[in-house]
């Protein structure tokens, strides 16, 4: 490919060279530079890819697009943007053929729910027989092939090389998470998606390296609606107004409690049994139907009417559609991992207050004779989230066991004892475990009839990261061993 087709999106300046240079590749890495290849320099907050220009030149690279302008050497072709990162998502788009126009694509953001929400969409689709992409949490997925990745939404070059991987793969739909950062970054920069999906916001990731206020993370999650043809918003969330106000396209509304919406939750139904732990609900409203879900919870009412609102577009069988809810599982979301006549023991990714408090809450209308919760907090991350979780647990639950999570550079004993501080201001009834494996069988091997057990905070996670040293951990594995242990000592 000649350079201008790849830039036909893009405003620039050409500083020096030819936009006739034959182009192969995209890199971002000087690591990766070679003949053939754009090279997009960036500015980051650690390092500035500006100054590799001389070392990418040496390793052959003949195109540089640049944001700001430097010395550069003589022969090669330069083109100014004023956003690398955007450029390299535009650029990224071009060099595999615009692989995202090829399927079907649907982007789900909120704060909490997307990775369910997106789950749900994929399996119902499935169940349709249909052949589905898909890039989120998880890792990206395509068919029985899963390749992990760094970030919920990776970089824009591995979204497109992954899009190309799907199209390629025969796949139809492409479902994807779409994280605040993704819009930040301008990873998701070029691509419109089909159905855009917004669940709910609260404040989360606001920080130094994330976003500075909850306004602004609000802006980014808005973002959806500016990049998508048909939007989809959750009108129970607060916020729905302010994250609409500004959309491009098409607005249709979902609620659980909220009159007035497109689609409405009504008549639902809390179903505990031993081979199912779930909901029933009918979809009112300008699509309607009744449907049974695997996943407990009040809260997957919304994800599940999410998910149902954006498949009533795409003329699916309605009983397709139904299987596909009451089949469904989502590793690590509110899993139920086991279930006897004794216990259930539910696997979950919650690692902040809301997401505790919700699904505690969620379960007691499950009427559990207890609710046990086994949890730790993350370390280096902020103390707030340790001492909110703990008051969660100490008033939701009726017994809890404090134990390690990724305790990363920090003492679990530390975390622990924070934790600690605030469950003993509840008057809730706790112990503490340190080993989380240990804390895992002691909660299994000490349950009584009835007992609803809540294993939280790493949920799809397989590891542990303990001193910057990530371990093989996995709390779905480790109930199932604790399980087929115990029945060998019967």
């Amino acid at each position: 490919m000649k350079l201008k087709e790849w830039l036909k999106d893009l405003n620039y300046e050409l500083l020096q060279g030819s936009l006739d240079t034959e182009v192969e590749e995209v890199v971002y890495d000087s690591r990766k530079a070679r003949k053939g290849a754009v090279f997009v320099c960036m500015k980051g907050t650690k390092i500035d890819s500006h100054d590799f220009i001389p070392e990418a030149a040496k390793a052959g690279v003949t195109v540089f697009v640049v944001e700001q302008k430097t010395e550069l050497p003589q022969g090669v072709t330069a083109v100014f943007v004023h956003n690398a990162r955007e450029a390299l998502a535009l650029l990224s788009a071009a060099r595999f053929g615009y692989p995202a126009r090829k399927m079907v694509t649907i982007g789900v953001t909120g704060t909490k729910g997307k990775t369910t929400t997106a789950h749900m969409i994929k399996t119902i689709l499935e169940a349709c027989g249909k052949k589905v992409g898909m890039i989120g949490t998880t890792g990206i997925v395509i068919g029985q092939e899963v390749t992990p990745t760094v970030n919920t939404t990776p970089e824009s070059y591995q979204l497109h090389e992954a899009f190309s991987r799907m199209a390629e793969a025969g796949c139809e739909y492409m479902v994807m998470e779409a994280s605040s950062q993704a819009f930040k970054m301008h990873r998701v920069d070029g691509i419109c998606f089909d159905y855009g999906l917004f669940t709910n916001i609260s404040p989360d990731h606001i920080g130094p390296d994330e976003h500075e206020s909850f306004e602004e993370y609000l802006y980014y999650k808005s973002r959806i609606f500016n990049c998508c043809k048909v939007g989809i918003v959750n009108k129970d969330d607060k916020h729905w107004e302010e994250v609409t106000k500004d959309a491009s396209c098409k607005i249709h509304s979902f609620s659980v409690d909220q009159e007035g919406s497109d689609f409405k939750a009504e008549n639902i139904r809390y179903v505990a049994q031993p081979d199912f732990v779930g909901l029933e609900f009918d979809v009112k409203g300008i699509y309607e139907l009744s449907v049974r879900v695997n996943i407990p919870g009040r809260f997957n009412v919304a994800n599940a009417l999410g998910a149902v609102s954006v498949l009533s577009f795409l003329g699916l069988s309605k009983d397709c559609i139904c299987h596909g809810l009451e089949h469904l599982s989502v590793n690590g979301r509110m899993e139920i991992v086991y279930s006897s006549e004794t216990c259930t023991v539910i696997v979950d990714y919650a690692h902040n207050a809301v997401s505790m408090e919700s699904l505690l809450t969620t379960l007691r209308d499950y009427q559990p004779k207890r609710l046990v919760c086994v949890f730790g907090c993350g370390g280096n991350r902020s103390k707030d989230r340790r001492y909110s979780m703990g008051d969660s647990a100490g008033r939701l639950a009726d017994f809890t066991i404090i134990t390690a999570d990724n305790s990363r550079f920090e003492k679990i004993e530390d975390i622990i004892a924070d934790i600690r501080g605030s469950m003993e201001k509840t008057g809730g009834t706790f112990i503490e475990i340190p080993d989380r494996r240990e804390a895992i069988r002691y909660s299994i091997s000490h349950a009584q009839p009835g007992d609803m057990i809540a294993i939280i905070g790493k949920g799809h996670e397989d590891y542990q990261e303990v001193n910057g040293v990530r371990h093989h951990f996995s709390d779905r594995e480790e109930v199932l061993l604790a399980v087929e242990d115990l029945k060998k000592e019967d």
